[in-house]
């Protein structure tokens, strides 16, 4: 799974890829820092199933913080995305290719409306305008490969293959496509399309299989009814208010034993020695975090993979009993899988030949035995028994 981080320059995309990675991406106030995508790993919070069972988890894979299992999963950000990028301008098309590379996107916009579609200061920016200016980049720029392939389509009879062969490089599927093709109420044989449908299907295709959920970075200094402005303006988008630049700088204050935080919290503790101006900044953070339920950055991942994208976390065992695995770590594994997988797609996630040879599996929790085409639940404890060593 990749998750990209999108936007216009200058809105705090390097900032939240900091906050989310504690890596070290450039960060300035001016348009176009990043220069080479950055790719990292962040990590989405879910209660561990260490809490239900009365254990204490061993993780091998993630990492479990007073009950909450930190799952990782990839990020990328990539660099500001301006008018006109689709025909290069800006960085051009290297970082459309980026974008779309993702499994889905998130779009930083800056909630202040302090900053322009190209990443300069502004005294009044639409920030939802800067949705709709990404947006349509990435769809002329998927139009322009439909339009530069259309005509070898066009003379095959199996249209959605045609344009899945056409489109692989986009990670987009053939029922995807398909659902694209009909939403759009296009023809899928022998298709003759005009630029305007081809406009459509590339809109519809991307709403379908990138999909975005807005991050309105800078909440901390915009005005009270920004968030408010920006939803209502934005119908039909889930957004999500946050302060990438708190975020970052209560994990930095972590990082240096200044204060006890743990992502998603809406409440720390300080300690140690620190200057007024130190003790000040972070009594102001306390506020805000308290007052705003967190800074918003973890619910944002936690939105974006669990809700949107619909996944869940299941803990594969091979001892149902102790909950463990070959060497006694207690719920080693916590994997993300589509919420409406399967036991035997459990199975082929850990090995190949586990799933071919799979028998049946073993729901840990109730010590009872599920067949293959057993549908996961959320929080699952899954033995699979396999004829394969």
């Amino acid at each position: 799974m990749l998750i990209g981080i999108i936007g216009a320059p200058n809105k705090g995309k390097s900032t939240l890829f900091s906050a989310l990675t504690m890596a070290s991406a450039q960060i300035a106030d001016y348009p176009f820092t990043t220069i080479k995508p950055n790719h990292g790993v962040a990590y989405v919070a879910r209660e561990c199933a260490e809490k239900g069972l009365g254990v204490k988890c061993a993780p091998k894979n993630s990492v479990c913080v007073n009950g909450l299992r930190y799952v990782p999963i990839n990020i990328v950000d990539v660099a500001g995305l301006v008018p006109g990028a689709h025909l290069g301008r800006g960085m051009g098309n290297q970082f459309l290719g980026d974008a779309i590379a993702a499994d889905m996107l998130i779009q930083v916009i800056d909630a202040t409306g302090k900053t322009d579609l190209h990443g300069n200061p502004s005294e009044v920016s639409d920030p939802a305008e800067e949705v709709r200016m990404v947006v349509n980049e990435l769809v002329y720029w998927v139009a322009g490969i439909v339009k530069k392939h259309i005509s070898g389509v066009a003379r095959r009879p199996d249209g959605i293959r045609a344009m899945h062969e056409m489109l692989a490089g986009l990670k987009v599927s053939e029922s995807q496509i398909s659902r694209a093709i009909e939403k759009s109420n296009l023809t899928s044989a022998n298709i003759s399309w005009s630029e305007q449908d081809i406009e459509l299907f590339s809109r519809t295709l991307l709403k379908l299989s990138k999909p975005i959920v807005v991050a309105a970075n800078k909440i901390d200094v915009a005005d009270e009814n920004a968030l408010s402005r920006i939803r209502e303006n934005l119908e039909g988008y889930q957004v999500v208010g946050c302060s990438a630049a708190i975020e970052l700088a209560l994990r930095k204050a972590q990082k240096l034993g200044v204060i006890d935080y743990q992502p998603g919290a809406t409440e720390f503790k300080m300690h140690g020695e620190m200057s007024d101006g130190q003790r000040k900044a972070l009594e102001y953070m306390k506020g805000f975090i308290s007052e705003e339920d967190g800074t918003g950055i973890q619910q944002l991942l936690n939105k974006v993979v669990f809700e949107t994208l619909g996944m869940i976390v299941v803990y594969p065992v091979e001892d149902e009993n102790k909950y463990t695995d070959h060497y006694g770590n207690v719920l080693p594994d916590a994997m993300l899988v589509k919420n409406g997988s399967t036991a035997i797609e459990l199975a082929a996630m850990i090995h190949t030949q586990i799933a071919k040879g799979m028998l049946y599996a073993i729901d840990a929790r109730k010590k009872m035995r599920v067949n293959k085409e057993y549908i996961l639940n959320d929080g699952d404890v899954i033995k699979i028994v396999s004829s394969a060593k």
